[in-house]
């Protein structure tokens, strides 16, 4: 049977059917069009900034750091260029097998494997990251020849830091490291134009003048503009702007100087600060034992920094600048100045030493060396009296001294311009109680505390900065600066220097006639007192004060012998000095640590400071090594003309040329 179809029917729903094809057509079209009216019309400011980003690459210049030279034009620390294999681990499948596989073509050491992985496990960006460095000639070849092998391994040349004097100096002059995250963060709080600055760049100043002077030393970051193909590689440049050295810091150091102290203080611990009191220039700034700063630019290894680290004589101890000892008899001169500017005691009041002084039902008692009898101020300088010194600590009370000694500046901080110094202790009745603020049942101040105080005993403690700044006072009659290690900095680019002077500070008023009593009762310790034999035939005048310093306390009435004692055990050597006495052009304080009397120790290495700064003269071979056992006084054999004498011997000395001689 044959079914009628209803035509009008099926041809309605034909063209409905086209006609809903046909707006589903246009809607694509339509979708079409507006996404290319929206990327090639609104996004199209946005899309061809990304375009030409991905043709162009922006690659920073990182600077030249600044020298770093003493003041006699030698070079402490300088740069050199080195290639150094790097890794991109965005661009690394597997890492360990690449590392692996780099192993058979240039030596990989565990310890830079090591460094890698810290690297690594630091870094948060994408930035390629060493796993070797200082490669050699041969080395980059053969790396080159199957570069193909290591897709996102690449060579490059990057600038190292070097210290060519090693040992010399590294406390004061410090060292630079990679950024690490603590000091990432602390960049991030940084102003938009610093931040940009140190783009490209991995390393900063960590300690020292590198780190005090981090900005003069770092310089500006340039960048080069290149086209860049597909695979990213550089095509043509664009755009060049050259970064700006850093600038040069002229130091006011005497290296040859520091060198020779170093020397001086041998396989013992302790440190020596040398000042300028006309100009608060510092000319030595020795800490001992000492540690090479170049094993730190490059990150350094596990063991070399566990025996740094772990080295009971602490080497990584900055003890000019944080090392704080009690003083001794070092601290009598400025008592003795206190008194005299506070009006306490005339120079020509008279105690009579009996060896000991009784107070509160204790005895305080005086070495076994020193002599009994009636002692002026002058006297009891030249002699050490103990009982001279008690007595006066007791009439002038704490709070006193402290406020007559803390312009001196005794327990603050001197402001000199490196990082980390300490404040010491000067006391006093406010300190104590803030000291013991968590212990209210020993913030109270007994009248007996005071008494050792004039010795330099008890709570007092200072730096060897702080004793040098105030004798630095003393000799220039109270005449006050901030002491300073930087004289001048260069800008190697417009060729000019910028004077860096001492802030001069207010002036102490010191009565001319009381400092002419201090300085010739310390003259008088040098001519007849216990530094006599350290200065025999010296040719000049100097004024000077021994000091011997417990290392450890003791019980009353406990006898202590620090020849039987261990050697750790055993008192400080201490002297503090400055010359010549007429017009003072230095002032000094060191210590050797457990060396026992401050004449055997202390004194003889501050006679051949002042030898070297005074009359040019540098020590013979055979008083160097008599003066490193503590077994010398003044010196023996034919003293060498500083000039004559090469900085360091063998290649270190021609890699830190020119050589320099006595100050300028």
């Amino acid at each position: 049977m044959v079914v009628l179809k209803n035509l009008h029917q099926e041809l309605s729903r034909f063209r409905l059917r086209v006609l809903a094809a046909g707006a589903f057509v246009l809607f694509c079209f339509g979708l079409l069009v507006t996404r290319l009216v929206w990327l090639q019309v609104v996004q199209y400011d946005s899309f061809a900034e990304r375009a030409e980003s991905n043709r162009i690459a922006v690659v920073p210049i990182v600077p030249n750091r600044g020298l770093i030279k003493d003041r006699n034009g030698v070079v402490l620390a300088s740069n050199y260029s080195a290639y150094t294999l790097e890794i991109n681990p965005e661009k690394v499948a597997d890492l360990d097998a690449t590392i692996e596989a780099l192993g058979h073509v240039i030596e990989v050491q565990a310890r830079d494997k090591r460094r890698f992985k810290r690297l690594l496990e630091e870094a948060k960006h994408t930035d390629s990251l060493p796993i070797r460095t200082k490669l050699t000639d041969e080395e980059v070849a053969r790396f080159t020849a199957q570069r193909f092998r290591f897709p996102g391994v690449e060579i490059k040349a990057r600038l190292f830091r070097s210290y060519p004097l090693g040992e010399v100096g590294a406390h004061l002059i410090g060292y630079i490291g990679r950024i690490n995250q603590a000091e990432k963060k602390t960049m991030d709080d940084w102003e938009e134009e610093d931040l940009a600055n140190y783009r490209g760049t991995e390393y900063i100043g960590k300690l020292g003048l590198e780190q005090a002077y981090e900005k003069e030393l770092h310089g500006t970051t340039g960048f080069e503009q290149v086209e860049t193909s597909a695979g990213g590689r550089a095509v043509r440049r664009l755009d060049h702007r050259p970064p700006t050295p850093g600038n040069t810091l002229n130091l006011s150091i005497d290296i040859k100087l520091q060198a020779l102290v170093e020397q001086l203080f041998g396989e013992r611990r302790g440190a020596l600060v040398a000042i300028d009191p006309r100009n608060g220039e510092v000319l030595a700034f020795v800490s001992k034992p000492t540690f090479d700063p170049n094993l730190f630019v490059d990150g350094i290894d596990a063991d070399s920094w566990r025996d740094l680290n772990e080295d009971i004589d602490k080497p990584l101890l900055n003890r000019a600048l944080r090392g704080t000892y009690p003083p001794g008899s070092t601290f009598k001169p400025l008592m003795a100045m206190a008194a005299l500017n506070s009006g306490k005691r005339s120079p020509s009041t008279v105690i009579m030493d009996n060896l000991t002084y009784s107070f509160g039902g204790r005895t305080f008692g005086s070495p076994e060396t020193d002599r009994a009898g009636p002692k002026d101020m002058r006297l009891a300088i030249v002699t050490s009296s103990n009982v001279y010194f008690y007595s006066l600590a007791n009439e002038m009370g704490v709070d006193l001294i402290h406020d007559q000694l803390e312009p001196f500046g005794l327990g603050r901080k001197t402001d000199i311009d490196v990082q980390g110094e300490v404040t010491g202790v000067l006391p006093s009745q406010a300190w104590k109680r803030n000291y013991f603020r968590k212990s209210p049942a020993n913030q109270k101040w007994f009248p007996g505390e005071t008494i050792s105080l004039g010795i330099g005993q008890g709570y007092n403690s200072f730096t060897m900065l702080q004793m040098a700044t105030a004798y630095s006072t003393i000799a220039s009659g109270g005449q006050r600066y901030k002491p300073r290690l930087v004289r001048e900095i260069e800008d190697v680019v417009k060729h000019e220097q910028r004077r860096i002077a001492s802030d001069a500070l207010e002036p102490l008023p010191l009565k001319p006639s009381d400092v002419a009593i201090i300085h010739n009762a310390m003259n008088g310790v040098t001519l007849e007192g216990t530094s006599r034999l350290a200065f025999l035939n010296a040719g000049y005048q100097s004024a000077g004060k021994t000091g011997t310093a417990q290392a450890i306390g003791l019980k009353a009435g406990e006898k202590y012998s620090s020849i039987k004692a261990d050697e750790r055990k055993r008192d400080h050597s201490l002297y503090v000095a400055f010359a010549p006495v007429e017009q003072p052009t230095v002032a000094l304080a060191i210590i050797v640590e457990n060396a026992g009397f401050g004449s055997m120790s202390a004194a003889p290495i501050a006679r051949r400071v002042f030898d070297y700064l005074l009359l040019g003269n540098y020590p013979s071979e055979e008083d160097i090594a008599l003066t490193q056992k503590g077994q010398s006084f003044a010196p023996v054999g034919k003293p060498r003309r500083a000039a004559d004498v090469p900085l360091l011997p063998g290649p270190a000395a021609s890699a830190a040329a020119p050589a320099s001689g006595a100050s300028k």
